[in-house]
């Protein structure tokens, strides 16, 4: 294959194999090898310099042999071609797409070394983000490493003289191109028994999708619903959440659990009696710590999705909480708790928190907050905000939600300074 026309040739040729040593693991799941090269372009150069080489499932303490596709200003990337020599932690991937499929990063880890991986990585996110060396509590494991996710949205793309090509998922490292993706084994049990039938009847109607479509499989009371406006129901210990199968709720509800304990032991913690959730959605964490606090009272900037909490509250015989819609500028307007002795937990999309809501969270300045994020790079980012606003970092507590994969959920733990 001929270079793309604006590759640089430097430090290594288009397709150069180079043998190298891997040193650790990104938070991307990828493997960092530094290697010696001229320190310039000049010819007869004497002098190196460390650079970087990022490997896709290549692991810490293997020496691989990776084939060059790019070389950016500080690094370059490569395949992996072969493991000439093997980490102990090193096993056999569950799933024959291993690889191919870009939903998983991690199985071909051992799984207690996924999580002690994914521990350093927010360890290590913390200080180049946020510039605070503070210690990260191991990360809590799920229960279930395989069989986990309660939701799939297997999609395939607009068909082609009436037919569907491929139904799963992206594949690695690729934009546009689906990977036919038959069965999964980090859905749950139901969605894998249900998914050959829903394959099934999308290439029977293929004539009938006018474009690509991301198709619905959310488990709920030993059922998959495949409805967007459905209602699915989850229990989380003793406590049942209702909400649209199409919006959003943790979708390992095996770890659920001990995740919200934690953030009500937390944000208890110090003697706080009042709670604030300032992304209820349908009352999660809201409806799950209310027994730890004397009033709670959830936000959301979605009407339904209050409607959904106020719900879910009555359901489980919650009396000390409220919920309220309110405008993305005025979260905190109608919230009448003593600032002194009120948590505040934080659970906001991805992208972490805007500068509006900071500016208001602060300006409430709560005893302590309980920050959850899904996104550990947000996450640190928004956390220099905290410390410049006076907040002293407690905790840092990774939740591996997610087996089998880079992502994780991280809870930062903040106590507002004297």
């Amino acid at each position: 294959m001929r270079p793309h026309k604006k590759f640089v040739p430097f430090p290594f040729e288009y397709h150069q194999e180079i043998d190298i040593t891997v040193d650790s693991l990104s938070n991307l799941g990828v493997g960092i090898a530094k290697v010696d090269i001229p320190a310039s372009q000049e010819e007869g150069e004497t002098e190196t310099t460390k650079w970087v080489v990022f490997v896709p499932f290549a692991l810490p303490g293997e020496k691989v042999r990776t084939r060059i596709f790019r070389n950016d200003n500080n690094c370059s990337q490569g395949d992996l071609i072969e493991v000439l020599e093997p980490s102990p932690h090193r096993i056999e991937p569950k799933c024959s797409l291993f690889g191919e499929c870009g939903g998983c990063q991690y199985q071909h880890v051992d799984y207690p070394t996924q999580v002690k991986w994914k521990t350093r990585q927010v360890g290590e996110l913390l200080q180049h983000m946020a510039g605070i060396d503070h210690p990260v509590l191991p990360a809590i494991e799920s229960p279930r490493q395989w069989n986990y996710r309660s939701k799939l949205t297997p999609h395939f793309q607009k068909p082609k003289n009436g037919k569907i090509t491929s139904i799963g998922f992206l594949r690695n490292g690729q934009r546009n191109n689906i990977l036919d993706v038959p069965q999964c084994p980090i859905a749950m049990e139901e969605i894998n028994d249900a998914l050959p039938l829903l394959r099934k009847l999308a290439h029977q109607n293929a004539k009938e999708y006018k474009k690509g479509v991301t198709m619905l499989m959310r488990v709920t009371e030993g059922k998959v619903e495949t409805n967007h406006r459905a209602i699915a129901t989850e229990k989380v210990g003793d406590l049942t959440f209702n909400f649209l199968a199409g919006d959003f709720f943790q979708n390992n509800p095996f770890i659920l659990p001990a995740f919200t304990q934690y953030a009500a032991d937390q944000a208890s913690k110090g003697g706080a009696k009042y709670l604030v959730d300032a992304y209820c959605g349908s009352g999660l964490f809201a409806v799950s710590l209310a027994s730890s606090f004397e009033k709670v009272a959830g936000v959301e900037v979605s009407e339904t999705a209050a409607d959904w909490a106020r719900a879910n509250a009555r359901q489980n015989n919650i009396t000390n909480a409220t919920f309220k819609a309110a405008s993305a500028e005025a979260i905190f307007e109608d919230i009448d708790f003593p600032a002194d002795e009120t948590a505040v937990v934080i659970d906001p999309p991805r992208k972490g928190c805007d500068e509006v809501f900071l500016n208001q969270l602060f300006a409430f300045g709560p005893s302590r907050c309980v920050y959850i994020s899904c996104n550990p790079s947000t996450q640190m980012r928004d956390l220099k905000s905290f410390l410049d606003a006076g907040y002293i970092l407690e905790e840092v507590q990774p939740f591996d939600l997610f087996p089998q994969t880079r992502h994780l959920e991280c809870v930062v733990v903040l106590r507002k300074g004297k």
